[in-house]
């Protein structure tokens, strides 16, 4: 995997460890930090229209995030599964965690026992030469998003050292569940904060892109992805950037997703279906101007793909920004928005 070009050191102490609404905040009162080629700005997140023009379009993602963690017994022991994908034959794309991080000595074959009576068995790594992924069938009663949502729970990672409800992880654009993890960037929105944007003339579109299993621990590229971009939204794209509007990307899901959508000549068109496409030095975004996005770890690919919209010089002095202000990272944490004008 290529290396992003951004360099900085996160301290333990940057990482959100719940949400803004357990530290006496609302959602739309977490830290938000402009960078543009003019400069970086500092400002809470209920003023981004001061940031955003009249016809500027954001781009949402209307996933809702999954309860995907479930407790399973292993050789006698309790350890989680990660559901991350449903394939189109209905096989899952899971991941087996320990405490400690991604369990990596899975077999093919391996029954593993959940609640209820379910149960789940590994066939094949998902990706060729790993084993974190597998591609696995679920043994269950009935429909497997209905079955997670009786017995699972948010997948959270060690940086979040208590559980918190699904509503914490849902968005206010949650629609079709189906995320394993929430698509984050848009959890600052409030119903009153889109209000006040549309009032004054911001656009909204909506696209479609369930998010995997990222673990933290890994840094892979993402892998393939189902998404779906209407038509409606592919003709609003093409219209504003025809006005000299800004299409400005929701997170690093809505960029993926509208980016798939680009035909050789440059408009965006409907589509749906998985993506594997991966932006970065190869690719460059083609439609997007900026995003509106968490802070990612170092290493992260998600910085890849910032650097694929704005450029390096601008995601680095952003993110040196964000380190000097003390900045908090992750789900819960602060938001950006970057922009290449």
């Amino acid at each position: 995997m290529i290396s992003p070009h951004t360099r900085f050191a996160l301290a333990d102490d940057r990482s959100a460890s719940a949400p803004p609404e357990a530290r006496g905040l609302s959602r739309d009162e977490v830290r938000l930090l402009v960078a543009d080629p003019d400069g970086v700005q500092h400002a809470t997140f209920r003023e981004l229209g001061e940031f955003l023009n009249p016809g500027d379009l954001l781009v949402i993602n209307i996933s809702g995030t999954l309860p995907a963690a479930v407790d399973a017994v292993r050789g006698g022991n309790v350890v989680t599964i990660h559901f991350s994908t449903e394939l189109d034959d209905g096989a899952w794309v899971v991941e087996l965690r320990a405490p400690g991080g991604p369990i990596l000595d899975g077999r093919p074959g391996e029954r593993l026992g959940l609640p209820a009576g379910a149960a789940v068995t590994l066939h094949t790594p998902h990706v060729d030469g790993a084993c974190r992924l597998w591609r696995a069938t679920v043994e269950v009663e009935g429909d497997v998003v209905r079955y997670l949502t009786q017995v699972g729970r948010p997948i959270r990672y060690g940086y979040v050292p208590r559980a918190w409800p699904l509503p914490d992880y849902q968005t206010a654009f949650a629609l079709e569940p189906g995320s394993a993890e929430m698509p984050s960037a848009a959890r600052p929105f409030t119903p009153e904060l889109v209000t006040k944007l549309v009032s004054r003339g911001v656009l909204f579109a909506p696209i479609l892109l369930h998010t995997g299993v990222s673990s933290p621990e890994a840094g892979e590229p993402p892998y393939a992805e189902r998404f779906r971009v209407p038509a409606t939204t592919a003709a609003l794209v093409n219209w504003v950037r025809d006005q000299g509007g800004r299409v400005l990307a929701v997170g690093t899901t809505a960029v993926r997703a509208l980016e798939s959508a680009v035909n050789p000549g440059g408009l965006v068109t409907a589509a749906a279906g998985w993506t594997e496409l991966v932006l970065g030095p190869d690719r460059r975004a083609r439609v997007v101007d900026g995003l509106v996005t968490g802070l990612h770890a170092p290493e992260a690919s998600h910085l890849l793909l910032l650097e694929a919209v704005v450029g390096e010089d601008l995601v680095q002095r952003a993110y040196d920004a964000a380190v000097d202000r003390s900045y908090l990272w992750h789900e819960f944490g602060d938001v950006s928005m970057l922009t290449s004008r």
